[in-house]
């Protein structure tokens, strides 16, 4: 009880600097038992070599023994360097990275003033984002302690996030979870698209002082991060994911369908059929067979992966599996496009979610045995 009256008073605290009031559900894009974006009912298709499958619909849990909070990507195309708390863009990220989670634990997801897409720009013209993180981490730091103290209430935990959401939870381990008392209720924390730094042959020790890379299913307070690379493209020199900065250091990878092993295995995917985004070779055709009949489809073993560690490099090798004969694609996405180019920097950025989202909730429901 103490410590639950210390975090009120600290959630008190960061509202009254300007922080949303996450005491207020209209601040959360998901919350559990509510009718909002992580209860959608996301029709899918079972996607196969021998085409198109049977089709259903996503069940929330009825009493997930779990909680997840999540911390959504970049998104955001408001202007300025952080985002209003106007969440349109930001539904579409829950949507496809995290309301399949729903079926494992209870979802947390809340909005939160995000560096938006004109920041992260600046930043690689050589602008500083200290103040816009500051503003974006404080949120979610506010709606984190809210979290623990109003609505979680001692339950266990699992955090989940992607490129800017796995930074700013990255920096909440590090900050408000590491050596104290809460540790203990961290079951696990999903944080691809963002570098975990670890000393080379070393599960921690870079990013996070206690807090190790997962080696198993079902091992519980550790770290699964990954970034995504197309085979034959591994990070250049100097990437912004899957190459570190530090000397001595390398990315951590965690295979998620494989976890502590550097084998080729099969991913366990969900993709979003109907994205617009750009793809390497134009438009995906999913299926010999005609357009997919739902807007999600689920392939298991479409794409197979690699954790590979050289040097200071570290990613998640990723690849389509070819079978001949076969009626669903050998193709998938996920580099990021500009201006017509695609950026080799950031890899499969796009599909580090999506192309394991499977193998991701196996992962969450194994450590709510």
């Amino acid at each position: 009880m103490p410590l639950l009256l210390a975090l009120a008073a600290q959630v008190a605290a960061a509202q009254a600097d300007g922080a949303p009031d996450y005491r207020k559900d209209a601040n959360w894009l998901c919350l559990p038992g509510r009718r909002d974006t992580c209860a959608a009912p996301l029709p899918t298709t079972a996607l196969s070599p021998q085409g198109y499958g049977s089709s259903g619909l996503v069940q929330p849990a009825a009493d997930p023994a779990i909680d997840c909070f999540y911390v959504y990507p970049t998104v955001s195309r408001d202007q300025g360097m952080n985002s209003d708390l106007a969440a349109e863009e930001e539904k579409g990220a829950a949507l496809t990275q995290f309301a399949r989670f729903a079926t494992v634990c209870r979802p947390f997801a809340p909005i939160y003033r995000q560096m938006t897409a004109a920041a992260i720009g600046a930043a690689a013209l050589g602008a500083d984002l200290t103040p816009y993180f500051n503003i974006a981490y404080g949120d979610v730091r506010a709606a984190f302690r809210q979290f623990l103290a109003e609505r979680s209430k001692g339950r266990p935990f699992v955090l989940v996030g992607h490129s800017q959401g796995s930074w700013l939870l990255q920096t909440l381990i590090a900050r408000e979870i590491e050596g104290k008392p809460i540790a203990r209720q961290m079951a696990l924390a999903i944080v691809p698209g963002y570098n975990v730094l670890v000393p080379a042959g070393k599960l921690v020790g870079g990013t996070f002082t206690s807090t190790p890379l997962c080696t198993r299913a079902g091992e519980r307070g550790c770290v699964v991060t990954y970034a995504s690379y197309r085979t034959n493209n591994p990070p250049p020199p100097g990437a912004i994911f899957g190459y570190a900065d530090r000397p001595g250091m390398t990315v951590g990878c965690t295979n998620p369908a494989a976890l502590g092993s550097g084998a080729w295995a099969p991913l366990d995917s969900y993709w979003y059929a109907r994205s617009a985004l750009p793809v390497p070779g134009g438009p995906i055709n999913w299926s010999s067979e005609g357009a997919p009949p739902t807007p999600f489809l689920r392939t298991e073993g479409l794409a197979l992966a690699r954790c590979v560690t050289a040097g200071p490099r570290g990613y998640l090798e990723v690849r389509t599996n070819v079978v001949p004969g076969a009626k669903w694609t050998n193709r998938i996405g996920g580099e990021v496009g500009l201006g017509g180019f695609f950026l080799p920097g950031w890899g499969m950025h796009l599909s580090d979610v999506p192309e394991a989202q499977g193998d991701l909730l196996r992962l969450v429901a194994a450590v709510s045995r």
